[in-house]
């Protein structure tokens, strides 16, 4: 389902995406949500849409840093995750060491009873099979079908009450505009229906219903109606945004508003004004620039783009964090967009008359002879160590609470540091006060942040 270039290349999810199969009698949804805390706008949306969790997890590496961050979120929201230990065909694969972990994940996240109770299923998704048990022959997907018809429980709603959805993701198209996807809750919605939109101050508009586009397999697909349970995408709503309601006219309902989390670093993309300005692009103007941004924040509610009162050739863009930020960027540099950044920089918040800043839990792998270097980095970055475990293969794994401004222009580094044997991942935590001054390059003169 990882269609973006970017994904392909990056290995990893940076879109939810949404899909409809057919087994049997039932028609299943799926939606693939990214695992990277800087995509979180997208998960904390799409949960909402689902009754359950499938928890992928490496048979052979256990968790990754990543899966605490969905894990904990589909936690909070009460779901019960049925656990998938994929990989199971690779050689070096230990599905009981990885369950293990998988469980101590669950405890440590605070899971109930209940939820630490869940269903476990073995599966390699490249060679297409999936079993219950570790020693049942290895045929194909259908006992994963059926594990989901037996745990997962249908959605709840009536087809016979009036229309209700709740707009969970944005998309936007040239011809319809913006479009709401979400999972319809009661009742059914035809083309051309007369629907109304109560946004989350309450005020009640009314629109017509121009287009229907539900999923199957990898395609969008047009409908005329859609019903209780279908997740769809609705066009004719011009100025709907994330959270607002759509009702029948005749029974108005507002549902509770989507809180989004909001950015923690922001740059700045200006007009490229050297020498070399039109060799690398062909949009170079900052009217061009800001109208590209302005495309993007009618899809991307979870960017935030504003505009900087003294300059006029400059536009501030706020994201999660450096990868949010350095999708955006890639993806402009690739449709020929030309600009000059400024140096990354983190959001502070005043809270109770204090400053606060940013901060992240970073999790560290390394050869064992490496992990001084890394701590007595870290140490002077103003992070705080909170565990510290070595295995039998001699790697380190460290855990360390962090500011973001920290972990800025470490990465390098820190790969120069481990010879590229390292690892590091790290997902916000949260503001807490703000930790001082971070000194910075050690080498061709030092300076401070």
């Amino acid at each position: 389902m990882d269609s973006y270039d970017q994904e392909k290349e990056r290995g990893i999810t940076i879109f939810a995406k949404h899909t409809s199969i057919f087994f049997e009698d039932y028609k299943i949804n799926i939606i693939d949500t990214p695992g990277h805390a800087d995509f979180s706008g997208e998960v904390e949306r799409v949960l909402g849409l689902v009754n359950c969790v499938l928890l992928l997890v490496d048979a052979q590496e256990g968790p990754m840093p990543q899966t605490r961050f969905v894990l904990s979120q589909a936690l909070k929201m009460g779901l019960s995750p049925i656990v998938i230990l994929n990989k199971i065909d690779r050689p070096h694969a230990d599905p009981d060491r990885a369950l293990n972990l998988t469980f101590d994940l669950f405890v440590e996240l605070g899971a109930t009873d209940e939820q630490l109770d869940f269903p476990v299923a073995y599966a390699s998704g490249l060679a297409g099979f999936a079993m219950i048990k570790l020693e049942d022959p290895r045929v194909d997907m259908r006992p994963l079908y059926e594990l989901i018809i037996e745990k997962v429980p249908p959605p709840p709603g009536n087809m016979d009450l009036p229309f209700l959805m709740q707009a969970t993701t944005l998309s936007y198209d040239d011809f319809v505009g913006r479009q709401a996807c979400g999972r319809i809750l009661e009742g059914f919605v035809k083309k051309g229906q007369q629907v109304a939109k109560v946004d989350n101050n309450g005020k009640i508009s009314q629109h017509k219903v121009v287009r229907i586009e539900g999923y199957f397999g990898l395609k969008k697909i047009e409908m005329e109606e859609a019903g209780v349970g279908d997740i769809v995408s609705i066009s004719g709503i011009p100025e709907i945004t994330i959270g607002d309601t759509l009702c029948a006219p005749e029974k108005i309902v507002q549902l509770p508003p989507i809180t989004l989390a909001e950015p923690t670093l922001s740059i700045e993309i200006s007009v490229n004004n050297g020498p070399y300005v039109g060799k690398d692009g062909k949009h170079v103007t900052m009217n061009k620039i800001r109208d590209r941004l302005e495309a993007e924040r009618k899809a991307n509610i979870s960017l935030k783009i504003e505009e900087i009162s003294s300059r006029d050739d400059a536009i501030r863009v706020c994201g999660r964090g450096e990868l949010h930020l350095a999708v955006l960027i890639e993806a402009m540099r690739r449709e020929d967009f030309e600009f000059v950044l400024s140096k990354p920089q983190v959001i502070l918040k005043e809270i109770n008359g204090e400053t606060n800043e940013p901060m992240e839990v970073a999790h560290i792998e390394v050869p064992q002879e490496y992990s001084g270097n890394i701590i007595e980095e870290l140490s002077r970055r103003r992070g705080e160590m909170r565990a510290l475990s070595t295995n039998e293969h001699n790697i380190t794994s460290l855990e360390f609470l962090i500011p973001t401004r920290g972990l800025m222009g470490y990465r390098n580094e820190f790969m120069t540091i481990t010879r590229g044997l390292g690892i590091l991942t790290s997902i916000f935590e949260s503001y807490s006060p703000f930790k001082g001054v971070i000194p910075g390059r050690a080498k061709g003169g030092a300076y401070f942040y």
